[in-house]
């Protein structure tokens, strides 16, 4: 079965374009279903059933697996067997009509306007590193762009003089986002007071650059902002997505329409976008409880 799932990675890659983190995963959750498959003594993928699936299913349950998770895995088995059959592998898909777990959304974590503030003081300016992580910080909150697409960066997708950011999304979706001022400053002052001693002649193209001349990874940049929560003494917990999800509640607060910032993160699905219209419902019952007398 290993073949197969190599030609269904080979497919998601080169048809659906999908990113690496995400046909990796697509292979861990078919190796670990296959062994399954295989355990069970079933060793050819046309003679696995709707009963293999749920049975799977079942033992993720028991192990303790999220809901999220079996969500995942259940999509992934699903994508399997639709390219099994599409490339007439099987002649039916067993997968059909299965239901998948219905995970409860979670309302992401943002900070506040007063906290985003302090976070994008806190990198210094008098040095090249400082330079580029608040550059990195003023570029990812007035964008919205996901941590994957800001360190992708090349110096070339920034336009500075007509003021917007040309990034490539899931999918392989390339999409234009307007730069605030406030971003095209550091940027710039960025890219002719600290990337030039960045550089370290490796002649990497990217925007933003490590100690050693090369892209910075997403591993980097969690640990940057890490560090500059801490010093600015935010205690809610941040992750590299949390500047994403700010922009867009506060986009939303302040009057901005939902299809212009699904236009803007990069959603295919506005429904995924109306996640942030809940989480704005929700900060304002909590103002409202905090600050009306008869609340």
């Amino acid at each position: 079965m290993d073949s197969l799932i190599d030609q269904f990675i080979h497919f998601l890659a080169v048809e659906k374009g999908l990113s690496r983190n995400t046909l990796e995963s697509y292979q861990r959750d078919m190796v670990a279903y296959t062994t399954y498959l295989q355990d069970q003594g079933i060793t050819r993928i046309e003679d696995s059933t709707r009963t293999e699936i749920i049975g799977y299913l079942l033992v993720l349950r028991e192990k303790g697996r999220a809901t999220a998770t079996l969500s995942r895995n259940m999509a992934s088995i699903r994508a399997f067997y639709q390219f099994l059959v599409r490339d007439k592998y099987i002649d039916k898909d067993p997968s059909i009509h299965l239901e998948t777990p219905k995970i409860e959304k979670r309302l992401p974590k943002v900070l506040s306007i007063e906290e985003v503030e302090r976070l994008l003081e806190s990198p210094p300016v008098h040095n090249p590193a400082g330079l580029r992580d608040k550059a990195m910080l003023e570029l990812l909150y007035a964008t919205g762009i996901r941590v994957s697409e800001l360190v992708n960066l090349d110096a070339a997708d920034v336009n500075l003089d007509m003021g917007f950011v040309k990034c490539m999304g899931k999918g392989s979706k390339e999409r234009i986002i307007p730069l605030g001022s406030v971003a095209v400053q550091m940027v710039r002052h960025y890219l002719s007071a600290g990337r030039p001693k960045l550089v370290k002649g490796t002649g990497d193209t990217a925007l933003f650059l490590n100690h050693l001349g090369k892209q910075i990874t997403r591993q980097g940049f969690w640990k940057i902002i890490k560090r500059y929560a801490v010093k600015a003494n935010i205690r809610a917990e941040i992750t590299p997505h949390t500047l994403r999800h700010s922009f867009a509640t506060h986009l939303l607060e302040n009057g901005a329409d939902l299809r212009s910032v699904q236009e803007m993160l990069g959603h295919a699905d506005i429904s995924t976008t109306q996640i942030y219209t809940h989480v704005t419902r929700t900060r304002i019952k909590d103002i409202y409880a905090k600050t009306h007398p008869r609340a």
